[in-house]
């Protein structure tokens, strides 16, 4: 989807408009908790390929581990994220932002482990070092803009990479992201 207007957070944690594709990874998140971190990704299936549909495959349970001879690792895998946005822009929604989704690991934030109880997941379709297209950026910013209107536990302080709460295992969204570029754009907000 590429709004006109603003995206908007339901109370059952959909956003409207967007393509829905539910994920059998996730949960409920643990009782009381406050969504409170953005975690942005970065992810490319098979790597540094962009528009193959593997990464919707691997978010819903259906990738083919032979495939391609990069699947194979990822056959165990459950994993999820709540919102992909692929290089044209377009916006799938895989679980509810009121739900858990998979999508952190084993992680850290602020000394507080388990960062999938209290964020929320963007995996933008991309690697950590081919730039970002400016329609994911445009994307990124209102799903952001969204998603401050709807969980005042958020703000740009709060706002990380995967890389900042899982640095021994992940390096995405990489060394393209252009982190001044999106935190700029956001100014104002909170």
């Amino acid at each position: 989807m590429k709004p006109e207007q603003p995206f908007a957070v339901g109370p059952d944690g959909w956003l409207a408009g967007v393509r829905r594709l539910p994920s059998p990874h996730r949960d409920a998140r643990p009782e009381g908790e406050e969504v409170s971190l953005l975690v942005i990704h970065g992810i490319s299936l098979p790597p540094g390929e962009f528009g193959t549909g593997q990464v919707e495959a691997l978010f819903t349970g259906r990738l083919d581990p032979a495939g391609h001879p990069a699947f194979a690792a990822l056959a165990e895998l459950r994993v999820s994220a709540h919102l992909f946005v692929d290089r044209q822009g377009a916006v799938t929604q895989f679980v509810s932002c009121a739900e858990r989704a998979w999508h952190a690991g084993a992680s850290c934030f602020a000394r507080r482990p388990r960062c999938n109880d209290f964020s929320i997941g963007i995996e933008l379709e991309g690697t950590d070092l081919v730039p970002y297209s400016d329609e994911q950026y445009r994307i990124l910013v209102a799903l952001t803009r969204a998603l401050f209107a709807a969980y005042p536990a958020l703000g740009l302080e709060r706002i990380v990479g995967h890389r900042d709460i899982a640095p021994r295992r992940k390096s995405d969204p990489g060394l393209a992201f252009d982190w001044h570029r999106y935190l700029v754009a956001l100014e104002g907000v909170r």
